[in-house]
């Protein structure tokens, strides 16, 4: 009865740490990444979507990013969404691509996006506690309605609290990595 329940949990906290990452990834270092823009939502005839979606992204040296998108008309719906995206970035266009040129950090900028990384990093950890605490519930309910044993549920306390320990380490891998990565610049 315990299995299914931990089961459930893991592919959730999956999907906390894959979007951490990808949140990660948004936040700017001193080198130019197609990632700072891939998830740019662009309003295109109506509807949004992501620009990774409607573009090529090319980054030709570490200051320079380049977006060609694959309809020339979308040009300038491409470049209000970056605009809109404050980014803090220069923008250009000539009609054909939009070129986004990334100035240089500052230490104090950078403290900025650390302290974004660890905001972002302490929202998963939330996620994760929220959903070790849903998790908790449907044991503890399962134990009232006699489904499960005492034994069984503090074995299923500890198993919740060594897979929050394992996707805590996770965070705190990738919020490491994205401070060496802000700091190396």
């Amino acid at each position: 009865m315990l299995q299914p329940i931990l089961n459930k949990l893991r592919p959730k906290m999956d999907e906390v740490t894959t979007k951490l990452k990808e949140d990660l990834q948004s936040i700017r270092t001193g080198k130019a990444s197609s990632a700072l823009v891939d998830n740019v939502m662009v309003n295109y005839y109506g509807s949004k979507s992501p620009l990774k979606n409607m573009a090529n992204v090319s980054t030709p040296d570490a200051t320079l990013i380049v977006i060609q998108p694959w309809d020339i008309n979308s040009v300038g719906d491409i470049e209000t969404a970056i605009r809109n995206a404050n980014l803090g970035v220069g923008i250009s266009s000539d009609g054909r691509s939009v070129r986004i040129s990334l100035p240089p950090l500052t230490e104090e900028r950078r403290l900025e996006f650390v302290k974004l990384a660890h905001q972002k990093a302490e929202a998963s950890r939330i996620v994760l506690r929220n959903l070790r605490e849903e998790a908790w519930k449907e044991i503890q309910a399962l134990e009232k309605t006699g489904d499960l044993t005492e034994d069984d549920r503090y074995q299923g306390e500890k198993d919740l609290n060594r897979i929050i320990e394992d996707y805590n380490k996770k965070i705190q891998v990738l919020i490491e990595d994205k401070e060496k990565e802000l700091k190396s610049f």
